[in-house]
């Protein structure tokens, strides 16, 4: 039994692997085949926090699939008058074939893997992200031909999808420069282990202050929001610590004339990303949310269906 809780669960092969799958099944779905690699599956959703794409991407994927999805909203489960995670994990595993979960805590992803018995899915915790990385290279793939040897330039917060793509690009080879302020760096522990799957992929990591030269050269530049769920009350510290780290028609100047412009949304125009980058030429931000479908696919099909890791 294979979960999915953080980008190092993947081998270089397996995520190679996972993107190509990406790539069939969009082939497959937008063709209208009926897909039942699926059938007769229940996959429970268990969101304590809020969700657009990752919610509707995962539902309609295993309905894709020919599966059945059941969305577990945490406000409305025992968990919010303290039951223990162990002992909701276990009972959801006696009753689902696979939970996705989107969470405030690794702890919490953690423990339903480890007590549930089911293929678990981290889809967004306060340390990563996996599911949209996996969406991403997808996309970058799609756009670029090829994954290795490319920079890609994450420009702002170092939060969790920060972390999860520090870990996919040094996997699959990739260059990545991180540009962001001092106090929030990504996780240092991540940063280690991405560093060391440079060390055998023979790509490159850094962590710089200084955008634009994290930018240059860049075939991708990538952006977050920078304040995330659970830190509204940070806001205004943050608005001010990352001025400046703003992905604009400037930053553009110093990546490569062809970078293509990434961000996992919800997005804010005017903070993180200028309006007229992401509704330009060089955006891919919709394909990339069109590709969370393909993505969360690959990796239901590849934990939970009739032909799992095949």
């Amino acid at each position: 039994m294979r979960s999915l809780l953080s980008m190092s669960d993947l081998s270089g092969e397996e995520l190679g692997s996972l993107l190509k799958r990406a790539g069939r099944l969009k082939r497959e779905i937008k063709s209208g085949k009926e897909i039942k690699s699926l059938r007769g599956k229940v996959v429970g959703l268990l969101f304590e926090k809020p969700s657009t794409r990752t919610r509707t991407s995962f539902e309609v994927a295993t309905l894709r699939l020919g599966g059945h999805s059941l969305y577990l909203s945490a406000n409305e489960l025992q968990l919010s008058r303290g039951e223990p995670v162990k002992d909701t994990a276990r009972i959801l595993g006696d009753y689902l074939d696979a939970i996705v979960a989107r969470v405030y805590s690794q702890d919490v992803v953690n423990q339903l893997a480890e007590f549930s018995g089911v293929p678990t899915i981290n889809a967004l915790s306060d340390i990563e992200h996996p599911t949209q990385v996996v969406a991403d290279l997808f996309t970058i793939l799609e756009v670029k031909k090829r994954l290795k040897g490319l920079k890609i330039a994450y420009i702002g917060d170092g939060d969790n999808v920060c972390n999860s793509l520090l870990l996919g690009a040094a996997t699959m080879g990739m260059n990545i420069s991180v540009g962001c302020p001092e106090n929030y760096r990504p996780s240092e522990k991540i940063l280690k282990q991405a560093i060391e799957l440079s060390v055998s992929t023979g790509s490159d990591v850094k962590v710089l202050t200084d955008p634009a030269d994290a930018a240059s050269g860049a075939d991708v530049l990538y952006t977050d929001v920078w304040v995330s769920m659970g830190e509204e009350g940070e806001k205004e510290r943050r608005l001010r610590a990352f001025r400046g780290y703003q992905i604009n028609a400037k930053i553009l100047e110093a990546a490569k004339k062809d970078v293509s412009v990434m961000h996992c949304l919800p997005a804010h125009r005017g903070l993180e990303i200028s309006e007229d980058v992401i509704e330009g030429p060089r955006s891919i931000v919709w394909r990339q949310g069109e590709n969370k479908l393909y993505g969360a696919a690959a990796v239901l099909e590849w934990l939970v269906g009739t032909d799992a890791r095949s």
